[in-house]
This record gives C-alpha cells, structure tokens and sequence, in this order.
C-alpha cells in the first residue's frame, strides 16, 4: 500500500512545474535591470548631436566622444557645450587622446592619466584638436 503512493512523491503538478519556469522568467528579466549605466561610444557628425550626448550623461551614463569625423570649429562648440554640462551635472571629463574625451557623471571616477607620445611630430590636424 505504502509503494502504490510512492510514484505520487515524485511526480509534479502541472501548475508548480509553470510556476517554476514564471519563476525563472522573472529573475532573469531582473538581472538585466542591474546594468543600468553604460559606457557609450559617439562620433558627432554635427554640433546638433551634442545635445544626445547630454542627454546620455543626464541619464547617468559616461560617454566617449571621438572627434574625428566633424571639423576643428565644431568640435570646439562641442567641447563648450560638453565643459557646461559637466559642471552642471557635477561630473568630470578627461582626454584619452588626440580628439577624444571620456565624460562622466557625477558617481563614476575616472582613475589613471593616458600620456601623449613626446617624441610624436606636431601636425596641423593634431595642433586643431589640442584643447
């Protein structure tokens, strides 16, 4: 008698075996919700675009901005319009290199220095993008 109920102990209902895969479900939903800040990467086009990189700093996220692709005048305006949001979010910004720039919110810390090459001819497209 006490074998007959034996297979029952093993078995499992239909609805706990749902409830087991919802469970899953939902913790992995939740561990994606951890990873809040990001690193973004922008390469502006236009000054235009610099109020999205604004936007992403506001959402507490840093940001690596690479001059490359506008002219010297309007990486300028960049520049200015990214020192004013820094100091309105409390956040802090570093050269990485010869037009490029890591911004970040207040909350993130950017530790170490990278140092320029000394030894590296001067040329006219260097000397423009050297805030």
């Amino acid at each position: 008698m006490g074998l007959i109920k034996l297979p029952n102990l093993f078995s499992v209902d239909d609805e706990d075996a749902e409830n087991e895969v919802m469970d899953v479900k939902e913790t992995s939903k939740s561990s994606n919700k951890e990873y809040k800040n990001k690193t973004i990467l922008v390469e502006p086009r236009a000054f235009s675009e610099a109020q999205q990189i604004a936007d992403y700093l506001k959402a507490k996220n840093q940001v690596v901005v690479n001059f490359k692709r506008v002219t010297s005048d309007v990486s300028k305006r960049i520049m200015d319009f990214l020192n004013g949001i820094i100091y309105a979010i409390e956040g802090t910004m570093q050269k990485l290199g010869p037009g490029i720039v890591i911004c970040a919110p207040k909350g993130f810390e950017i530790e170490g220095n990278i140092s320029e090459d000394e030894n590296k001819k001067s040329t006219k497209k260097d000397d423009l993008t050297d805030w």
